[in-house]
């Protein structure tokens, strides 16, 4: 594009939509009716990505590797679909504030419940291990409401005035927050007393170097070194949006450690549960995040 051309830098434009979007949401998206909310939430990304040529080339590099199998217009679809949830998700997550627990759970379905209520009554905590993928952020409000005591791990936001409004809106309606990287000796006391911790350990890392759809990738270690210390299962989870407002809790089966299985063979295994989920609904995960970058400096790429 010429404006890139020319040297401008559009992360102040995206960081002042972001505030603008959290600031006016409650005349946005805080609305009765929530299609209409989700639609100006789409509108808004596809306008943001217009002038966003990076994000819009890392979302094309990255659905190249992970669907070498599908035709190009089949990928540009999913590009165009992803940018059109990516908004629906922020009107919904802006809406939160009005948003009843009553409206939360009738608009939620579950596949897999009986295995979520089996690790509850083990008491002996559960890493629910999910993605960018469908709507995280809703699924950090559902949780709460199955009876359990929960935290989820988060990364701040680059820009510090998001960060706190973001987390406002977290702390109103979802799980307590634990900041990334600063959080390890907390998740293990509160696993060890029965809680749950989310995680969502499918961004690019240097922990380890492990397959993700096909091809190497940088990957944190922390679900795994976390299991084994406290013999937590992990468990793989995603919400996917079926429709304006619904969704579907997918639960898959839970993971532990075979013996003497190390961590990042077991990381390995979490990457397929993350990549198996991934292909359930692709135009609903964040293909826009350089999922590679590591890897590919690295030259394993």
């Amino acid at each position: 594009m010429a404006h890139n051309k020319a040297g401008m830098n559009f992360k102040p434009l995206i960081h002042k939509l972001g505030l603008a979007v959290l600031t006016l949401g409650e005349k946005w998206f805080q609305i009765p009716d929530l299609a209409k909310a989700e639609k100006r939430g789409a509108k808004l990304t596809n306008l943001v990505i217009r002038f966003d040529k990076k994000h819009r080339n890392q979302t094309i590099a990255n659905l190249a590797l992970a669907f070498p199998e599908k035709s190009q217009a089949e990928r540009d679809q999913i590009g165009k679909d992803m940018v059109n949830h990516f908004g629906y998700i922020i009107a919904d997550f802006v809406r939160s504030p009005i948003r009843t627990d009553e409206e939360l759970t009738a608009s939620t379905t579950v596949e897999g419940r009986e295995i979520l209520d089996r690790l509850i009554a083990e008491k002996k905590g559960i890493l629910l291990v999910s993605a960018h993928l469908g709507n995280w952020e809703r699924f950090g409000q559902w949780i709460p409401l199955q009876g359990v005591t929960g935290s989820g791990v988060a990364r701040n936001a680059n820009d510090d005035e998001i960060t706190e409004r973001v987390t406002k809106i977290r702390g109103e309606r979802g799980l307590n927050i634990l900041s990334r990287g600063n959080a390890a000796r907390e998740i293990l006391t509160r696993l060890k007393a029965g809680e749950v911790i989310v995680i969502m350990p499918d961004q690019n890392a240097d922990d380890a170097f492990i397959p993700f759809f096909g091809h190497i990738a940088g990957t944190v270690l922390g679900p795994a070194v976390i299991h084994l210390k406290t013999k937590a299962p992990i468990l793989p989870v995603c919400i996917l949006r079926t429709g304006p407002g619904t969704y579907k809790v997918v639960i898959r089966e839970p993971l532990v450690a075979n013996e003497g299985e190390k961590s990042e063979e077991l990381m390995t295994r979490v990457n397929a549960e993350i990549e198996a989920m991934i292909r359930l609904a692709p135009e609903q995960y964040l293909w826009m995040h350089d999922r590679w970058r590591n890897a590919r400096r690295k030259g394993l790429l």
